[in-house]
């Protein structure tokens, strides 16, 4: 079973339904104690960082994530999901700390001429991990949906499993160990985004 998990303002319909469409077996969750039975989870977001963060400690979600994630099973957030795995975010003067599992922030596209902010519509993705599990039969250079102003800065490169550019270059997904995340929208992206969920559910399954 995959938990999706609910804070009340994440995208949960259409990703429930893609994970359905490839095969997984998918339960939506709001409790900590609902994480227990699950072989992995998925954290999607739309909205505001504090919004999210807010929710999740609301619902006592936070210190359930990190023990999930600590305990090897594997995690994909997406989205203000993924915004959520770092320290914090510049978002509206926010001052809700993220999960901090990998140090970094959460910033805004720069203001260019000609750049619309947000980021919505059909981008590339540049694959620096070709051993990514998640981008596993995925081309680089393929595109993928996107609806953001910020974006996860991390520290390390050495998480980065992709790389777009928006008017400057992006991290748009990361992996380390058992935590994959993206800031576009598999349940979005059509077939490569449906090919990018089977994979973590082989992951699930294989856990």
């Amino acid at each position: 079973m995959i938990a999706l998990v609910d804070y009340g303002s994440g995208n949960l319909r259409s990703v429930w339904k893609a994970l359905r469409y490839v095969g997984a077996e998918v339960q939506v969750v709001r409790r900590p104690e609902e994480l227990a039975a699950a072989r992995a989870a998925v954290l999607p977001g739309v909205g505001a960082f504090d919004d999210c963060m807010q929710a999740l400690q609301r619902q006592e979600l936070l210190e359930a994530l990190r023990q999930f994630i600590a305990g090897g099973r594997p995690f994909l957030g997406i989205c203000v999901g993924y915004q959520a795995l770092f320290e914090r975010s510049e978002e509206f003067n926010s001052c809700a700390a993220g999960l901090g599992l990998f140090r970094g922030r959460v910033v805004r596209f720069r203001e260019q001429p000609g750049l619309k902010i947000p980021q919505i519509g059909w981008n590339q993705i540049e694959i620096l991990r070709p051993d990514c599990p998640l981008y596993r039969g995925i081309p680089s250079g393929c595109h993928v949906y996107f609806v953001h102003s910020f974006f996860p800065r991390p520290e390390s490169e050495e998480i980065v499993a992709t790389r777009t550019v928006y008017g400057e270059p992006f991290a748009s997904s990361i992996w380390a160990g058992n935590v994959f995340a993206t800031q576009f929208h598999p349940e979005k992206s059509q077939r490569v985004g449906l090919r990018l969920l089977r994979n973590f559910v082989d992951l699930a399954e294989a856990a």
